[in-house]
């Protein structure tokens, strides 16, 4: 999990839709009740092979429904990269009833929003609507399903569109060029994650249409997917659409297995330098490889995040940004990638600062947390923030249409949601203290300095 850079410190207050309950264990004054979430989950699975996450709540008169590929950047061959990002802006562009740039039009003029997203992992379609158009959204997304518009005209159309979208968030975006690269050092050797699910523009202006219906062919399927709703609905009612608007769609019944090969390992240092025209100060990017999203590490690295950054008093907002002033942001997160995933570390320096001065820094704050645990105050922050992030980030339908959806697909059952909580509650000060010393080493460590270059003003 990415841990929101603002506290919500009133999240359980803005949460309605879910269901909580205070669990009074035994436990010091000082320390919070234990909220525990509950969402009223039903799941069923088409003949087809659709499985189908249902949440109802009535507290809003609204509905979302988000539509899950298990297809992204990870299932992409080399020389086709790209794809499951060209088909986010494709599946847009009209099928057998709903004609090119209706489908917009649509869910906008009936009080909608839409969109859809690409990642290594998966690539998701969605709706927010009022209650009463639930049929529409179901039958907008159950026909696209069904009769994608592949055509020359639309490949070439959205295959421009990509190269324009990766000119302005790549290639003149500051900083991002780096990351990307950092990804790359980071998955030497591992191709799923190597390469950005946004794409190779090489790649892309060598596509041919052929391919690109090839790739459709392969993961744009019933068996493939997960259809989540969540909202004020009927759950028959909603079933009863879905299997009206799905049920008839075939399976696709040689969906490609996944098979990555195991990730290598890194027994050196990893260094770079990249000049970029864009950033106004320098940097400092590093990864580390880590075990996957889910794993009983990965959830104690997820906690040295915080530690690290989440918030004014974390070891490096406070040192770096407020005490010393030699960054200017600061910044720890993980991947939360299904497969092998990466730490993540960017610091911004400030222009009274060197690059050497803040990386001896950073190198000392991380030292100290791998030889000493964090002190029992930092494990209440931390545990609170935890919940007021995790709960908070469940406000809208959409988020957990979403996240109900990507549990279902990535780990076989939504309802394992409902335990994240106490999986972070279980991490001990010594876990983070552990973990930090075993996969934060030296010799695993990819490094990427940013310069700036001309136009940053440098």
């Amino acid at each position: 999990m990415k841990v929101a850079r603002a506290l919500a410190a009133a999240a359980l207050a803005l949460l309605p839709a879910l269901a909580f309950a205070q669990q009074h264990r035994a436990q010091p004054q000082h320390a919070s009740a234990q909220v525990e979430l509950h969402i009223a989950v039903q799941r069923a699975k088409l003949d087809n092979g659709l499985r189908v996450v249902l949440a109802p709540d009535h507290t809003s008169p609204t509905i979302a429904v988000d539509v899950v590929y298990d297809v992204g950047g990870r299932n992409e061959e080399r020389g086709h990269s790209g794809f499951a990002h060209l088909f986010e802006h494709m599946m847009f562009q009209g099928s057998a009833n709903v004609a090119r740039g209706e489908h917009f039009k649509l869910v906008t003029s009936h009080g909608g929003t839409l969109n859809g997203s690409t990642s290594e992992d998966r690539t998701n379609y969605f709706e927010m609507l009022p209650r009463s158009e639930l049929p529409l959204a179901l039958w907008l997304e159950g026909d696209r399903m069904r009769a994608l518009d592949i055509s020359q005209f639309n490949f070439e159309n959205q295959r421009k569109v990509v190269e324009e979208e990766f000119r302005m968030r790549v290639s003149n975006a500051p900083y991002v060029p780096a990351e990307l690269r950092l990804d790359s050092m980071a998955n030497e050797g591992y191709w799923p994650y190597e390469h950005p699910a946004i794409g190779n523009m090489a790649d892309l202006e060598a596509a041919q249409l052929q391919w690109v219906r090839e790739f459709h062919d392969k993961y744009y399927a019933p068996n493939d997917a997960v259809v989540a709703v969540s909202g004020d609905f009927d759950p028959d009612e909603c079933m009863a659409l879905v299997r009206k608007y799905f049920g008839p769609i075939h399976p696709q019944p040689n969906v490609p297995a996944y098979n990555p090969g195991p990730f290598p390992q890194q027994k050196a240092p990893r260094d770079a330098i990249m000049v970029d025209d864009h950033a106004e100060l320098p940097a400092i990017m590093m990864g580390w490889p880590i075990p996957p999203s889910r794993t009983k590490d990965h959830y104690a690295i997820e906690m040295l995040a915080m530690l690290l950054s989440d918030g004014d008093s974390s070891r490096l907002e406070s040192s770096l940004v407020r005490e010393h002033a030699i960054a200017t942001e600061v910044d720890a997160s993980t991947g939360d990638r299904r497969g092998p995933d990466t730490f993540y570390v960017t610091l911004k320096v400030a222009s009274t600062a060197t690059v050497p001065q803040v990386q001896r820094a950073f190198d000392a704050i991380l030292q100290r947390i791998q030889h000493a645990p964090p002190s029992d105050e930092e494990m209440h922050k931390l545990r609170n923030r935890i919940e007021a992030h995790f709960l908070f980030g469940l406000q809208s339908n959409f988020a957990r249409a979403q996240k109900l959806a990507e549990f279902e697909l990535y780990w076989g059952d939504a309802n394992l949601l409902m335990g994240e909580l106490d999986k972070y509650r279980s991490v001990t000060k010594q876990d983070i203290e552990r973990v930090a010393a075993q996969y934060l080493k030296p010799e695993t460590r990819s490094r990427i300095e940013v310069k700036p270059g001309v136009k940053g003003g440098h």
